[in-house]
């Protein structure tokens, strides 16, 4: 049996404060340290510092633009369950994170289940990712597909 590295996580202790810097960020992540400040009663400084440290600790883990893929020419969005043998789960999650399509990619309970999220210009871009790359994977037992057929809510992030 491999020997494996227990992760320790530690909480971070968010104060009211820090709930409502975040909550601010969360509706807005352009909103400034001065405008923040305003509704808190702090200083655009202790604004920043604050976030700082919520970045420091990894309470925020990054800040980024949300695109709406079809305003750019990606049509099909769809979510894939990955059978993969359990001594190439590592191996395959490590790959599937690097291709661009691949959005967002968990590995869940079952037997080395990986759930994954992609999005594709077309069904024929799409069929050349599976045929191409993710069948020609080396460990992949089965794979389950669904499209997105219409979005109802999607949450970026999450609010506290």
């Amino acid at each position: 049996m491999e020997n494996y590295e227990k992760k320790e996580w530690t909480e971070y202790p968010l104060d009211e404060i820090d709930r409502k810097i975040i909550q601010f960020l969360h509706d807005n992540a352009r909103i400034s340290y001065t405008d923040i400040g305003k509704e808190i009663g702090l200083s655009r400084v202790a604004v920043q510092a604050r976030i700082s440290a919520l970045l420091e600790n990894g309470v925020i883990e990054r800040f980024t633009a949300v695109i709406n893929p079809a305003k750019i020419g990606i049509h099909v969005s769809a979510f894939f369950n990955v059978d993969v043998e359990p001594s190439h789960l590592q191996e395959i999650s490590e790959k599937l994170a690097t291709v661009d399509e691949v959005t967002s990619l968990y590995h869940m309970t079952g037997p080395s289940k990986l759930h994954m999220h992609a999005i594709f210009p077309n069904i024929q871009v799409m069929e050349s990712f599976l045929v191409e790359k993710l069948y020609a994977m080396r460990g992949v037992v089965s794979v389950d597909c669904q499209l997105l057929m219409k979005r109802y809510k999607s949450r970026f992030g999450m609010k506290l």
